[in-house]
């Protein structure tokens, strides 16, 4: 598997903001980048039972406003928002937490859409020890997921070949030079530089097996 490693970490734009949410302060990982293909065909990829699979995880529940769903062999959680074809929110249940994932679609000229996906995590130990690139650097792989399948016209990636890059050099490239995006982005929000680093360093050793 032939992969753009300068090309895909330059096409995500990341941020990190601090919100609250229902109360409560959170960090808010945000991901942006610009896909080529419409938004009718982006939202389907994103919502459609069937073809999820293809480029991220097989998917079962109510899939509509207010149902559960559930991801095999991660989160599950309850449908909060759902506007077609631009808004879908979540709740994201996973090892006993709870946090919040929101992707919004916008229409980047003909045939091009930009998809911006933020995950609110609570403030806690895990954070502290891992910083944004506990759920950023996972986003990021999904992120590629999705570009590959959409590149190939919907048709699905192999994961055995996905997962075997993911574990080589080049995919362990990756995911320093995403955890570095991070590590930049956590700073730009304020954070000091030495902490953010060393969460930076924990989350790649996590994803790398270091």
């Amino acid at each position: 598997m032939q992969i753009d490693i300068p090309g895909f970490i330059g096409a995500v734009v990341r941020r990190v903001e601090d919100r609250q949410h229902e109360g409560t302060p959170v960090r808010v990982v945000v991901a942006s980048r610009r896909y080529d293909t419409d938004v009718d065909d982006l939202w389907d990829a994103l919502t459609r039972a069937e073809r999820i699979p293809r480029w991220f995880l097989a998917v079962s529940g109510d899939l509509r406003l207010g149902g559960k769903y559930q991801l095999e062999g991660n989160a599950g959680g309850t449908i909060t928002e759902c506007e077609p074809p631009h808004s879908l929110a979540v709740t994201w249940e996973f090892g006993g937490g709870v946090s919040w994932v929101k992707v919004r679609l916008s229409a980047a000229g003909e045939g091009r859409t930009d998809l911006t996906l933020e995950h609110l995590a609570p403030i806690d130990p895990h954070w502290d020890t891992y910083g944004p690139g506990a759920v950023g650097v996972g986003w990021d792989l999904t992120l590629i997921g999705l570009a590959l399948h959409l590149a190939a016209r919907g048709a699905a990636v192999d994961k055995d070949e996905f997962a075997a890059w993911s574990a080589s050099d080049d995919g362990k490239a990756f995911i320093r030079g995403s955890a570095e995006g991070w590590c930049a982005a956590d700073i730009a929000n304020g954070e000091d530089p030495a902490k953010a680093r060393a969460a930076a360093e924990t989350t790649a050793k996590f994803y790398t097996g270091g």
